[in-house]
């Protein structure tokens, strides 16, 4: 019941890459690997060894998917909200590079909002995508 409420108000749980691979392998590139993921109700997101692939499933019956990529390697900032009293939920946003060159005159980025329950810990994902961002910070500036 917690899942499926938490599910309602647009939280991620955590999901195994064994059952992520199961069921979405056939978008990953070859020899790609998911380390892991996340599920909403009928939505997903997974993390690979090079970028992070959001599943949203579309219209009554879930049947139309639109599937999209955040290369990891443009991800250039990151910020955390952690969840306070009532119905606050802790988030994620990644900043990130859409324009194919990232050292160009005319750059253009967007950013990704990723909501979770409050009582799921975001400080240990926040780290790892600020160590990406930071490396990627240095890369692209270096």
């Amino acid at each position: 019941m917690a899942s499926l409420l938490g599910g309602l108000f647009n939280n991620y749980s955590e999901v195994s890459a064994e059952e992520l691979t199961q069921q979405y392998g056939m978008y990953l590139m070859p020899n790609e690997k998911i380390r892991s993921g996340f599920k909403l109700i009928r939505d997903s997101f997974l993390f690979t060894d090079h970028r992070i692939v959001l599943i949203d499933h579309q219209g009554v019956t879930g049947r139309k998917t639109r599937v999209a990529s955040i290369a990891l390697d443009s991800i250039y900032e990151v910020t955390m909200e952690t969840g306070g009293t009532g119905f606050d939920d802790s988030e994620i946003t990644l900043h990130y590079i859409t324009s194919p060159f990232y050292k160009s005159n005319n750059v253009q980025v967007a950013s990704y909002k990723f909501e979770f329950g409050k009582k799921f810990n975001v400080q240990s994902l926040y780290i790892a995508f600020l160590t990406l961002a930071h490396q990627n910070h240095q890369r692209i500036n270096g």
